[in-house]
């Protein structure tokens, strides 16, 4: 399904512990850091937390980070990824489209560097910049498709 081309779009970078979000300016210019969810141990994705979020930020669509491999293949944890897509999508009743994060945690992590900040003891920090990096690189890319 494809997500409307106006309104704030809400990115998912899935991890088996943390999920990183950013949130999209209401033009779908700018992608910004939103928050870092942790799931325990054992448990499920935090989802009172994310309708919170959807709640108060009210996206017209998601975008959830598709882990692929350096090749392009699925990678193994693609399947939960695509199942977190289904159950958001399910519950938010919104658009989802799933997008390649292959890289997202790697630039994240080069941007941190390359203004001289540390990583160390900043994990959900990374997390929430990697989907803001997967969000503005869907955003960069759309625009450049209706150029």
């Amino acid at each position: 399904m494809s997500l409307p081309a106006s309104g704030r779009l809400l990115a998912l970078d899935w991890g088996e512990v943390r999920i990183g979000l950013a949130l999209s300016d209401e033009t779908q210019t700018l992608a910004s850091p939103l928050e870092t969810l942790i799931r325990r141990a054992g448990r499920r994705f935090p989802m009172p937390r994310f309708l919170e979020l959807v709640e108060q930020h009210r996206p017209a669509g998601l975008l959830v980070g598709l882990p692929l491999t350096a090749e392009g293949t699925e990678a193994e944890s693609a399947a939960a990824a695509r199942e977190l897509a289904r159950s958001v999508a399910q519950r938010t009743g919104l658009p989802v489209t799933l997008w390649d994060e292959r890289m997202s945690t790697a630039r994240a992590l080069a941007a941190i560097r390359e203004q001289g900040g540390s990583t160390r003891g900043r994990k959900e920090d990374v997390d929430a910049l990697a989907a803001s990096v997967l969000l503005q690189h869907y955003l960069d890319a759309r625009r450049g498709a209706r150029a």
